[in-house]
């Protein structure tokens, strides 16, 4: 793990143009991944094959390390900094994801999480189509005045879901309203933008996170109601046991 991490903050400092061409840098990021050539070849002699990949983490370094090695070409021949080679290296970056094995509660999160992705699907579903309709609405009427935002649909589909998470909500109609002359007109597009917000981003993104939030924190109530039921269960017995022991209260 703690070599994960170094040679994380390796690739992290190669990224500064500062650093670019830091030969250092670049044996030490081919020497971390050598490392975990060496790891993955002593696990294997070990635990023999079909042991090694019996276990799911396993089976992950292993397709992290192997889809690295193609960048170690770059002592053999001359690649391109832009290179698909190259860039496998940020590969071994994903191995980080093995540190939320210690989240604790790790399968009930991963569970909640499913859950809630499962129960939001429809309202998502629902902003997808509405984003859809919206978009080529907005196109229409405003492509020509405003083609940065709505020149296109895909733009325009961008634009409308930027206003579904509260981003442009004022910038974009105003870059319209400044190009249009007719008070009528700026009235109907901030009461049209108005209303894209509150459709798209107060109520329907407002549903989607409380759905999300409601099923991801079910596992907790489902504890807390397990929790009174047994409290009443005892509640009762106490209550039997004492009205035993004085048959007159009966």
């Amino acid at each position: 793990m703690i070599a994960i991490l170094l040679n994380a903050g390796v690739v992290f400092l190669m990224y500064f143009p500062a650093h670019a061409d830091n030969v250092l840098l670049e044996i030490l990021d081919h020497a971390f991944l050598t490392f975990f050539v060496i790891e993955m070849i002593v696990k294997l002699h070990k635990m023999k094959p079909r042991q090694y990949f019996a276990v799911g983490w396993n089976r992950f370094d292993f397709i992290i390390i192997a889809g690295s090695l193609p960048s170690l070409l770059v002592y053999f021949m001359p690649i391109p900094s832009t290179s698909i080679l190259i860039i496998l290296r940020l590969f071994r970056l994903v191995r980080l994801i093995r540190f939320i094995r210690f989240v604790p509660n790790l399968t009930m999160v991963i569970s909640g999480l499913a859950r809630a992705l499962k129960a939001s699907l429809f309202v998502l579903l629902a902003l997808v189509v509405l984003d859809f309709l919206l978009a080529i609405f907005t196109c229409h009427f405003y492509g020509q005045i405003a083609p940065e935002y709505f020149g296109d649909p895909l733009i325009s589909a961008y634009s409308i879901f930027q206003m579904f998470t509260v981003e442009g909500w004022y910038e974009i109609p105003q870059a319209i309203t400044e190009k249009t002359e007719s008070t009528i007109l700026i009235g109907i597009t901030r009461f049209y933008f108005v209303m894209v917000v509150l459709l798209g981003g107060v109520f329907g993104m407002s549903l989607a996170n409380a759905i999300f939030v409601d099923e991801m924190t079910m596992d907790n109530n489902r504890v807390l109601e397990d929790k009174v039921d047994e409290l009443k269960a005892e509640i009762a017995e106490l209550k039997s046991f004492l009205l035993k022991g004085n048959p007159e209260q009966k």
